[in-house]
């Protein structure tokens, strides 16, 4: 298959954030998606500050379950969300139908970062979080990002980095125990992380892309998220004794302590110079 409808394979059969889910309950279920991502990656809210862009034109790319776009209307955005697949944009308006929030209020539709289906300057914010490293074409989605943002619009993205305690893992389990020491962490991130094909970045590589298509980047740091930690229920391929043993001995406490800087977490705002329109 082509590389891009294997990553939307991927993701129709397991949205992100899904795994950390067991209630039958589906307020519950919903709950239990957002309580264990801003447990495990603290980070999101004081990154996206989502109570600061009320009546602005906010678009989420990737919008998974949901948890982040909830908030970006709660919060009184003017928010469009897009995902690749039609399970994330069916569970997301789940969960707003389940707090009462009316279909009107936002707009969620299928759609590729690559090929974005909105016109120039159509946003003040794009927000990416744990999305564009997963689309063939990352930066083809970066220029999407530039053409859609107004003059002095903000973008916040988050893209995996290298090096990580993830790259590291990975590349333990997956080249050295295998018999391939040469191969770098950033290969077994693009075969073995998640969807086929992902991609990871030093900070200074995506800061350079992102001067490079025109954007000024404000800040650009590391921060752990789950695979770091191992905080996560493990996915089917890691369901041995051995790796049941791995979860329980982990030292998270050591990695919180001093792991920040090697983190998968690539986080990121920039702007499109230009100064921001005031809103009509």
């Amino acid at each position: 298959m082509e590389l891009k409808q294997q990553v939307r394979s991927h993701w129709e059969q397991e949205v992100c954030g899904t795994r950390f889910a067991v209630s039958p309950d589906r307020q519950r279920f919903f709950e239990e998606i957002s309580r264990a991502r801003y447990a495990h990656e603290s980070y999101i809210p004081g990154f996206a500050d989502f109570m600061a862009y009320r009546g602005k034109r906010v678009l989420e790319i990737g919008v998974g379950a949901g948890s982040d776009f909830e908030r970006w209307v709660q919060g009184g955005a003017h928010a469009t969300g897009i995902d690749l697949t039609e399970s994330a944009i069916a569970l997301t308006r789940e969960r707003l139908r389940l707090r009462g929030v009316p279909d009107e209020a936002y707009r969620l539709a299928v759609s590729d970062a690559e090929r974005l289906d909105f016109a120039d300057a159509s946003f003040d914010l794009v927000y990416a979080h744990g999305v564009l490293h997963h689309t063939p074409d990352t930066e083809a989605a970066l220029r999407e990002v530039w053409r859609v943002l107004a003059p002095g619009g903000e973008a916040k993205l988050m893209v995996y980095g290298v090096p990580s305690w993830s790259g590291l893992m990975l590349w333990v389990r997956h080249g050295l125990l295998r018999g391939r020491p040469l191969t770098s962490p950033r290969q077994v991130i693009y075969e073995r992380l998640e969807s086929p094909g992902t991609k990871a970045y030093t900070n200074a590589e995506f800061t350079r892309l992102l001067e490079r298509i025109g954007f000024a980047v404000l800040s650009c740091r590391r921060e752990l998220t789950a695979g770091d930690l191992l905080a996560m229920p493990p996915s089917a391929r890691y369901a041995g004794a051995g790796y049941r043993l791995l979860w329980r001995v982990y030292p998270r406490w050591l990695i919180r302590r001093i792991g920040r800087p090697f983190g998968l977490a690539l986080v990121v705002q920039a702007r499109k110079p230009g100064a921001l329109a005031p809103l009509s």
